[in-house]
């Protein structure tokens, strides 16, 4: 017998297919996420998967994944190929479609663990740029991500992939003003770089001079048109990552890479706010 599939005409589909639209997401506090990565960790993070939609295929090529998400509570739901590509907004979906509750915290909340190393994304639009730093964060072992009030929905689509899952490992804070951001890191004993191409400060000097060791905070801006002058007056130093050869400039989320990795390594050598000796 044939598995009984959901209907194209179903509600419950109708209201996946409205998420895809931000202000569907910001009444429902809802948002899709795409393919077995994503879906996997939404499933291992508490009750945050709420429905799962899956093609009879990817069901039982993911049978382990589809377990996960029953025994997380969340309803499973089989579906023919052109429901999930109604849900989708990929060109080729792989099969799995997940509607998650909302995973930001607050601002507060961030600031009370205390965190080493932040990523701040500020003014930053792409959201494939957005969810690109936040997994660069997550892989450089920061402990938070913030994005300004006038960032990339966090919850975009693109933004959610370009995650690869990293949206659900660690503390996002959204929507707050940069002067808040900087000043509440600042206040509990956080170093504030900015990332700036035409920064005075080179990376390479910094790392040299031993002053990358301590909490640090990166502010990141727009690609197209880098930080503004007042965000870089909020910052301690302005920083450019040095260019060695001939190419005019790094994208966003390479030199984001680049800074938080430095900060990474300093931070867990010798005397480092994460080595053995440091505090």
């Amino acid at each position: 017998m044939s598995p009984d599939l959901i209907s194209p005409r179903s509600p419950r589909v109708a209201a996946a297919r409205r998420l895809e639209r931000r202000n569907f997401r910001g009444k429902e506090r809802l948002f899709l996420a795409e393919g077995p990565q994503a879906v996997r960790e939404a499933a291992g993070f508490g009750d945050k998967l709420v429905e799962l939609f899956a093609t009879v295929e990817a069901a039982e090529r993911y049978a382990d994944i589809v377990g996960e998400a029953r025994d997380a509570g969340a309803r499973v739901h089989l579906a023919d190929e052109q429901v999930i590509a109604d849900i989708s907004t990929t060109v080729t979906p792989q099969g799995l479609v997940g509607v998650c509750r909302f995973l930001d915290t607050s601002f507060e909340e961030i600031l009370k663990g205390r965190p080493k190393l932040v990523a701040v994304l500020a003014n930053v639009r792409d959201p494939g740029n957005a969810g690109t730093v936040l997994r660069c964060a997550d892989a450089a072992g920061a402990e938070a991500v913030v994005l300004t009030d006038a960032s990339v929905d966090l919850y975009n689509p693109k933004a959610v992939r370009a995650s690869v899952g990293s949206l659900f490992h660690l503390p996002v804070a959204v929507g707050v003003p940069v002067e808040q951001a900087v000043a509440g890191l600042k206040g509990i004993g956080v170093r504030i770089l900015a990332a700036d191409g035409a920064g005075g400060d080179d990376l390479d000097d910094e790392l040299d001079r031993g002053t990358m060791g301590g909490p640090t905070a990166w502010v990141f801006g727009n690609e197209a048109w880098g930080l503004p002058e007042e965000t870089r007056g909020l910052a301690d130093a302005v920083v450019r990552v040095p260019i060695h050869g001939k190419a005019e400039s790094l994208n966003l989320a390479t030199a984001a890479a680049v800074c938080l990795y430095a900060s990474a390594r300093a931070q867990r050598a010798s005397g480092g706010c994460r080595s053995v000796t440091g505090s």
